[in-house]
């Protein structure tokens, strides 16, 4: 049968589908499953046959294609080839999957820096003023690459250690005003986490908040605070630049490179001190969102936090309806904060992130607004384990965005992989390469076990439309 035949086929059994669609649902998800099943059987549906397509860069450690997950597409174009058009999505680039059901919406505002008395193209302020009630930037604003510019090359002019948290960070001051944190490099890229190490001691990587900005760059979240990589003189752009308090913290190592310690929770003494080679060292800088008097924000325990202890569980690890409480919080009951924190889970699954306690919000845009995702620096640091208790609010709730799981069937059914587009999107940082090419096969992995678990929920018998839900807006 040739591709015309099969265009012509899917699509006079796609009409007969939608047909059914009323009934269906009123039937539930196991009647209309084994009526795909008994017309299938009888010849009436048409399955489309998805591509499996391996690229140049493919790793041959990773299964591209999964049975479960094709059966779960070809039902889904049967159901509705309005939602679920694959032959369309295959046609598209990545890049448009976001337009291809889904007007952009941008919402409000933030009030305290939209209309300020002093008019400045000064990025980092064009950045802060574009955060609006759906994302905390635009890609397509002129303003991001400029600031990823900006944090690459503007001169340092001071440092500030900053006190607290679990790991070194300094607070970074540019000379066209703007501000970053700065993690520094304490491993190399293929220096993964030690495995008697729990989530809440793992090290800190400056390369995961690079990466992690990347990949909610071309996943299409635009939650995480632009994230750039870059290469300092700790003598010149540190030592001579910071405070008296820091400068103390300074050492030559026994063979002479230039090392300083901190002030925080773990791995801040000079037993653990960060060295450069002698003085040269790079690092993660991560743009400063607004201060709290300008924006303020929210913060909100996340339901499905860890225990933090060796010795006990959290809640939701040994509730299996655990979810069926956090829906009944008025929150998370009649607004889209619950398929935001699954999105949240989703972002962290594909880091293998396990360290998401908390989140926050931008209080003047109320409950119907995006989750900020920063503090990456504890993923990408698992290239053999996915880590599946961080997918609990997916395989628990059985709800998936329907723009994410959009995005999530174009990385399955190709041409172009996860892997592919975050190498060409990492390739843009000046320390590139941010991921070795095992973190980023583990990418790849990773999105054929989401469309595995939203299979696992349907098959379980929740209707299609109760687990794959358009955002409200």
């Amino acid at each position: 049968m040739d591709s015309k035949n099969v265009t012509n086929n899917g699509t006079q059994s796609v009409q007969i589908s939608v047909r059914q669609t009323n009934l269906n649902h009123r039937r539930g998800a196991s009647g209309f499953e084994n009526q795909i099943k008994n017309n299938v059987s009888k010849g009436s549906f048409t399955l489309r046959v998805l591509p499996t397509v391996k690229t140049s860069s493919s790793s041959d450690f990773v299964n591209y294609s999964d049975p479960d997950i094709d059966y779960l597409l070809k039902k889904l174009f049967n159901f509705t080839n309005v939602m679920f058009d694959f032959g369309e999505l295959e046609k598209i680039s990545f890049e448009l999957v976001d337009k291809l059901h889904k007007p952009i919406t941008k919402g409000r505002y933030l009030s305290g820096l939209r209309y300020p008395k002093i008019h400045s193209n000064k990025s980092w302020l064009q950045f802060q003023r574009n955060i609006h009630q759906t994302a905390l930037y635009d890609p397509m604003e002129t303003d991001i690459k400029n600031l990823l510019n900006d944090i690459t090359n503007q001169r340092i002019v001071r440092t500030k250690l900053k006190s607290g948290g679990t790991q070194i960070k300094l607070l970074i001051s540019f000379q066209n005003g703007g501000s970053a944190l700065f993690k520094p490099m304490r491993f190399a890229r293929d220096v993964e986490t030690i495995p008697d190490h729990y989530y809440f001691s793992d090290y800190e990587r400056h390369h995961a908040e690079i990466a992690a900005f990347h990949l909610d760059w071309v996943m299409g979240f635009y939650r995480v605070p632009p994230t750039a990589g870059r290469t300092i003189n700790m003598t010149s752009e540190i030592l001579n630049a910071t405070e008296r308090k820091l400068k103390m913290k300074f050492y030559k190592s026994p063979v002479g490179n230039l090392c300083f310690y901190g002030d925080c929770k773990y791995y801040c003494d000079s037993e653990h001190a960060i060295c450069g080679k002698p003085d040269l060292i790079e690092g993660s800088f991560a743009t400063f969102l607004p201060s709290l008097d300008e924006a303020d924000r929210v913060t909100w325990l996340n339901p499905w936090r860890r225990s933090y202890s060796k010795y006990k569980k959290a809640s939701w690890e040994t509730n299996s309806d655990y979810c069926e409480g956090v829906k009944q919080e008025a929150v998370y009951k009649y607004s889209r904060r619950l398929l935001e924190l699954i999105d949240m889970h989703i972002f962290d699954f594909l880091t293998g992130n396990m360290d998401r306690h908390h989140y926050e919000t931008y209080k003047e845009f109320g409950n119907n607004t995006f989750y900020v995702h920063y503090d990456n620096g504890r993923g990408f640091g698992k290239t053999k384990h996915d880590e599946m208790s961080i997918l609990a609010p997916l395989y628990q709730c059985c709800q998936i965005s329907y723009e994410t799981f959009l995005k999530v069937v174009k990385l399955y059914i190709g041409p172009q992989r996860l892997s592919d587009i975050m190498r060409k999107s990492l390739a843009k940082d000046s320390l590139n390469p941010i991921l070795t090419e095992p973190h980023l096969f583990a990418l790849d992995r990773r999105v054929i076990k989401i469309l595995k678990e939203v299979s696992k929920c349907i098959r379980k018998g929740n209707h299609i439309r109760d687990v794959i839900i358009h955002k409200p807006y």
